[in-house]
């Protein structure tokens, strides 16, 4: 598997073990900063590896 595809990996499992341990994230009905953050990075990585042929998921 390549660097990107490792990326995007690592940036999938961060995001959702985020959203299930984060308190907040729970409490409210919106992603805190944090999710917001790691989504965002989940994104730049899937965007990166579909320009470098990787599939989306």
């Amino acid at each position: 598997m390549s660097s990107s595809g490792d990326a995007l990996h690592q940036a999938r499992a961060d995001h959702e073990q985020h959203k299930r341990t984060c308190r907040q994230c729970h409490a409210d009905s919106a992603p805190c900063q944090v999710a917001k953050h790691l989504l965002r990075r989940y994104n730049n990585a899937r965007r990166s590896g579909a320009r470098d042929g990787l599939p989306g998921r």
